[in-house]
């Protein structure tokens, strides 16, 4: 079992940045790491994901703003959030995942400020 520990959220101004950690408890040499987030009265939603090798996805609303890394030796995902938007709003959740294992965060609430 793994646990996730999100950190780094909190009030921006419109166009500023944020950046997201989050800890585990143990290896994330194996699994695929993903940032999600929901906002009030929406479903849960991709943002970004990073694999055991590397291939990165972004959601087309985050491309060009956010980038996730991952760091093996600290067992630590992260996301730089820039150019903030109001619609960014919403609890971000970390999630590991490989075949039947899927762990999940608490989440950290970013709220974007217009």
């Amino acid at each position: 079992q793994v646990q996730l520990v999100e950190s780094g959220g909190g009030l921006v101004q419109s166009g500023g940045s944020l950046r997201l950690s989050c800890v585990a408890s143990g290896s994330i040499f194996s699994l695929t790491m993903g940032w999600y987030r929901q906002a009030p009265g929406k479903e849960r939603e991709l943002v970004a994901s990073i694999s055991s090798g590397g291939s990165i996805n972004y959601a087309d609303s985050v491309k060009g703003r956010f980038t996730i890394s991952r760091d093996g030796a600290k067992n630590t995902v992260y996301l730089q959030m820039n150019s903030l938007k109001p619609d960014d709003t919403a609890v971000y959740y970390c999630n590991g995942a490989h075949l039947v294992l899927n762990y999940w965060g608490q989440g950290t609430q970013v709220t974007v400020s217009s």
